[in-house]
């Protein structure tokens, strides 16, 4: 008997999906600017948010390139949904998986797997982005614990989070040794959210600032070894580009299928535009940039999936993957022409939501200074 690759099955379950339950109610969901609290707990059923985890832990027990696959398919129907899903199947539980207590994981983890809460990841404030060593949100060792004060922005999820794995520094003395990700519940006093963003693209996922004021956690809230916080960022940086890579070829295939099929129906000329040679050459370099993101994207995950150190590997594909997306959603809205510029199509959507990817894993600015240093400059 033939058995189909795991990849395959993923691909074509969620393919399947996207085409009869994403992209029908995309355009509509994403005007409410509301969180598609539907669209979430179908995939939820579906047993994606465990597929990095192992089944004996309460997971899917896949691996990061069939979480990347789930990715790219959802972000070709709907990356705000995507982006959501990434979040609650590495950032946002990664760290508690990891360094939680059982109780911990009992408690927020497998009810996460399920849907049932909604994790966020605050790494970024106003005035450290990039530069880590810039963190100032602070957590003090009391005789009973920690308390943390600080301000974290750009939270996705923030304002419907369950539970916040927070970077903190614990000693400004010693910098990027001084930090680490705490554990924080949504309930625990002197925890307050803005007012979500109002954004250009991925309009569904809620984003917004959180701020610690006094909060008092106990020890056990600490996820992992005091001055490691650094290094188990860095454990699961070449997972979240590489996941951010496949959120970028989801919306590259989007923007060149959606070109495809509107150049063969518009006539201009007594011909479609399909048959002129500029159109042709916009389609082919889409075509030839989603070929090689896609390659740079899944040498990465495989690379990760056989424990292959692959930062290098990762950056390069975040960074090509995103840059060609943005290409291919500005193509697609030149091609449509003033339609285009209509909410009507989902170009524009394309077009909003790519410059999402920009920033996420590393500005590309940062990524670009470090891949010419990886290159020996």
């Amino acid at each position: 008997m033939i058995r189909s690759n795991p990849e395959s099955l993923i691909r074509e379950s969620m393919a399947r999906f996207v085409e009869k339950e994403v992209i029908p109610k995309a355009q509509q969901v994403d005007a409410s600017e509301e969180f598609p609290a539907e669209l979430f707990q179908k995939v939820a059923k579906m047993g994606v948010f465990g597929i990095r985890y192992p089944r004996d832990k309460g997971g899917s027990g896949g691996n990061t390139t069939l979480y990347c696959i789930i990715c790219e398919e959802l972000a070709k129907g709907l990356m705000s949904l995507a982006a959501i899903t990434a979040m609650q199947c590495l950032m946002g539980t990664n760290f508690l998986f990891h360094y939680g207590t059982e109780e911990m994981r009992e408690k927020y983890f497998l009810p996460a797997m399920r849907g049932e809460k909604i994790p966020c990841f605050c790494l970024t404030e106003p005035e450290a982005g990039s530069d880590l060593g810039a963190v100032t949100t602070l957590a003090q060792r009391t005789k009973d614990g920690f308390v943390v004060n600080g301000m974290k922005t750009w939270v996705t999820n923030g304002p419907i989070a369950d539970f916040y794995t927070v970077l903190c520094q614990t000693d400004p003395i010693k910098r990027l040794r001084g930090l680490n990700f705490f554990f924080i519940p949504r309930e625990t006093p002197g925890v307050s959210v803005s007012a979500p963003f109002e954004l250009l693209g991925t309009r569904t996922t809620r984003m917004s600032e959180v701020a610690f004021t006094n909060v008092h956690i106990p020890p056990e809230f600490m996820l992992g070894q005091e001055e490691e916080g650094l290094s188990n960022l860095m454990s699961i940086l070449s997972e979240i580009r590489a996941m951010t890579a496949a959120l970028a070829v989801g919306l590259l295939r989007a923007s060149m299928n959606d070109s495809i099929r509107y150049a063969k129906e518009r006539v201009a000329f007594g011909h479609p535009i399909a048959q002129y040679q500029l159109i042709q050459a916009k389609i082919a370099n889409m075509a030839t940039e989603l070929e090689a993101a896609r390659l740079l994207t899944y040498q990465a995950t495989r690379m990760i999936d056989n424990q292959i150190p692959c930062l290098k590997e990762a950056t390069m594909a975040k960074y090509f993957a995103t840059e060609a997306a943005c290409k291919a959603a500005d193509e697609a809205t030149r091609i449509f022409g003033a339609y285009g510029y209509s909410m009507e199509y989902p170009v524009q959507r394309y077009y909003r939501d790519s410059r999402f990817l920009l920033n996420g894993g590393g500005t590309h600015e940062v990524l670009q200074t470090n891949i010419a240093r990886w290159s020996g400059l």
